[in-house]
């Protein structure tokens, strides 16, 4: 029976999200209108509290609602049909809340309420024109999820739509209009990931601190509040800086884990979207520690915490509007929402740029000449660095977005990005990390003295010293073991070694003199590791999977897949690296079964997560099913038996790679193949299988 009640209360929750978020939007804008700071009109005041109250609490009934549908199994409605099933656990039905696009403009609404009410409360003198642009955005992010059609044009896009009107001309709903399957169509395997359930809670929060520093910006503008915005932003924008950046990282993890990329960053455009603000809020907070101290680089702070959000707001017109379809495999499907989208980005973008403009002259800029050993010069051309880096990144992403534009105006584009994407930015983005590593030490070095020639050249001589002692080490070492690294390699881990060095030097003079101010030091330690480690990992790839059978997978696969990727037959030994290895079989993943179950010992019946054993199921010694008994399995996670043999040790050892890796050993990946016999897959690999000390079979 269809239950309309639970999805009728969560469209009247966004309709009124989206009627309060517009009304504490014109209450607070008219409590600060024409008023200094810090004296806000009491009555619209207690409106617009009232009405972002309002909004909160509709915002979080829509949670609930929707939540409800999808823990129930309320397959009558379209967002949990497509994104949920019967046999996932609770917490990847708590990762189908956000894998759909509604979902995921919700849990950003919601974040963004969090955040409001703290400004309410902690800043008050600030509240009225901050929360205008708080509610302002929140205004258009309900309409996202509005779902209504005014004038033929859609508004939105409802997760509460019934199935039978999603999908209205499928037959069966002709027929009987109140059918119900019995299941959905599940969590995309790919997305079934312990990352899945942190990794966008994270970089939603960092998209929703990113407005904080920008909503103080625009109202710093508006009531001509030029110098007074930065101190109580700064903080939020250090916590947004923090939180992208851990997202990011996050991000960088899962992909090696699930899609296995050979390496931890692919530059896809989708991943780009999210880094590029990230640089740039990074950059901004410089700014603003250097207006916080010296009074110089204001408008650069004004000019890169407004890009940051406005950036924010690009990489959601990417990878929404359906603009990166053909080119990422991150990016959503177009849900009809583009000029939405566009019409959110651009009413942000046109508020700032008048407001920039119109207070520009009145922005106070430093008279004191930057020189050679003025640290606030090497922060700032830090930053410059890292905006340059961002555009260089931004530039290539939007190639899809030119295209686009172009085609929308009747030009024909032939521009594509680039084929091989990860040289392209890297040759680039290889010498920004060089600069970062090379400034973070010397800016803070001279952050914190009286510098002159002498001086100068006195705190560098150990740090620079041990740095070229340790990177000649390093080096030799490597040529040690027989590998070779090339010069741009060098000069990061020589860079890299110092940005670790210099900042550690600072830090402990600090400590040693007790002085509490530290956290930059840390930070660019961070910084520099995270290099050092980039090095480490991609500075070395060496592909062992080269395929020598004189075959090749498919025909239709590019040239360098076929080339670098071993072919296997079921049951037959090929030679790959130090290695002779052989793919053996399929394996199930069993609840509550340690290890895997070979395919083989079971049979498949009408329904895909339920099987018959055909012998009994033992592991450890522990028979866990007889012959008979019904086992339950989940066929989304088959694995690929392949047992290694080293040729010079004769060691052995049993990897189960599979569609999804979650393994940090499991460096192979295998598709599903046919379980005709032979079978054939193949395993891509750009960096080493492990060599493990010892023998992992059914290893977890």
């Amino acid at each position: 029976m269809l239950n309309t009640f639970i999805g009728d209360l969560g469209h009247l929750s966004v309709i009124v999200a989206f009627v309060a978020a517009t009304v504490a939007a014109y209450s607070y804008y008219m409590a600060a209108r024409n008023r200094p700071l810090g004296e806000a009109d009491g009555s619209w005041l207690r409106i617009g509290r009232t009405a972002f109250l309002v909004h909160s609490v509709a915002v979080i009934s829509i949670i609930a609602c929707l939540f409800t549908i999808i823990y129930t199994h309320r397959y009558e409605y379209y967002y949990a049909w497509s994104h949920s099933s019967n046999h996932l656990p609770v917490y990847y039905m708590i990762s189908c809340f956000w894998e759909g696009q509604e979902g995921s403009f919700l849990l950003w609404i919601f974040w963004h309420v969090l955040l409001g009410l703290a400004i309410m409360r902690f800043h008050r003198k600030w509240e009225a024109p901050v929360m205008a642009v708080f509610a302002f955005v929140q205004l258009f992010l309900t309409s996202m999820i509005l779902g209504v059609v005014v004038l033929d044009m859609k508004l939105g896009s409802s997760p509460f739509i019934l199935l039978r009107d999603f999908l209205v001309d499928l037959p069966v709903f002709k027929t009987n209009p109140n059918f119900i399957p019995k299941d959905g169509t599940g969590l995309n395997p790919l997305l079934q990931n312990y990352w899945m359930v942190i990794h966008p809670p994270t970089l939603f929060l960092g998209f929703a601190l990113t407005l904080v520093p920008f909503a103080f910006a625009i109202a710093g503008l508006w009531k001509g509040e030029l110098t007074k915005w930065v101190k109580p932003s700064l903080p939020w924008a250090l916590l947004g800086g923090l939180v992208l950046g851990v997202g990011v990282m996050m991000g960088a993890y899962w992909a090696y884990e699930t899609l296995n990329f050979g390496g931890y960053w692919n530059w896809d455009p989708v991943e780009n979207a999210v880094y590029i603000p990230w640089l740039v809020l990074v950059a901004a907070i410089h700014g603003m520690v250097l207006w916080q101290r010296s009074r110089t680089a204001l408008r650069t702070s004004f000019v890169l915490v407004i890009a940051s959000f406005l950036l924010i707001l690009y990489a959601t017109f990417l990878t929404r509007s359906g603009v990166l379809g053909n080119a990422s495999v991150h990016s959503f499907t177009d849900l009809g929402l583009s000029g939405q989208l566009l019409i959110y980005l651009m009413a942000f973008v046109v508020l700032a740029i008048w407001l920039l403009v119109a207070r520009w002259k009145s922005i106070p800029i430093s008279e004191k000449e930057l020189t050679t050993y003025n640290p606030e010069l090497w922060v700032f051309v830090g930053a410059t660095v890292l905006c340059l880096g961002a555009f260089q990144v931004l530039f290539t992403t939007s190639i899809p977005v030119y295209n686009a534009f172009l085609g929308f105006l009747g030009i024909k584009s032939n521009l594509a990005l680039p084929a091989d994407q990860i040289a392209h930015y890297t040759k680039i983005q290889l010498w920004m990390g060089v600069l970062v590593a090379f400034l973070t030490g010397l800016a803070q070095i001279m952050w914190w003295q009286k510098n002159d020639k002498e001086t100068l050249t006195n705190s560098l001589a150990v740090p620079g010293m041990i740095t070229l002692l340790s990177a000649a080490l390093v080096i030799l070492l490597v040529r040690y073991n027989k590998l070779q690294m090339s010069p741009v390699y060098i000069v990061l881990l020589t860079t890299g070694l110092f940005g670790v060095l210099a900042n550690l030097g600072v830090v402990l003079t600090l400590l040693r003199r007790r002085v509490a101010l530290s956290g930059g030091g840390i930070a660019h330690i961070g910084i520099s590791l995270m290099l050092l480690g980039i090095l480490a990992s991609a500075g070395y790839s060496n592909i062992i999977s080269k395929n020598v059978s004189g075959m090749v997978y498919s025909k239709e696969f590019p040239e360098d897949l076929n080339r670098d990727n071993v072919l296997l037959w079921r049951n037959e030994s090929a030679p790959m690296g130090g290695y002779d290895i052989s793919y053996t079989g399929q394996y199930y993943d069993v609840p509550g079964v340690p290890g895997y179950v070979n395919k083989e010992l079971l049979f498949r019946t009408d329904d895909e997560y339920k099987a018959l054993a055909r012998a009994d199921i033992k592991a450890e010694g522990k028979v866990y099913y007889k012959a008979g008994d019904t086992v339950e399995i989940l066929p989304e996670n088959t694995y690929y038996k392949v047992d290694y043999k080293e040729k010079e040790s004769g060691n052995t050892f049993t990897l189960y790679p599979g569609p999804r890796s979650t393994r940090k050993w499991a460096a192979c990946w295998l598709p599903p193949t046919s379980s005709v016999s032979p079978a054939t897959t193949f395993i891509p690999t750009s960096a080493p299988c492990p060599t493990p000390a010892r023998k992992r079979t059914g290893a977890r």
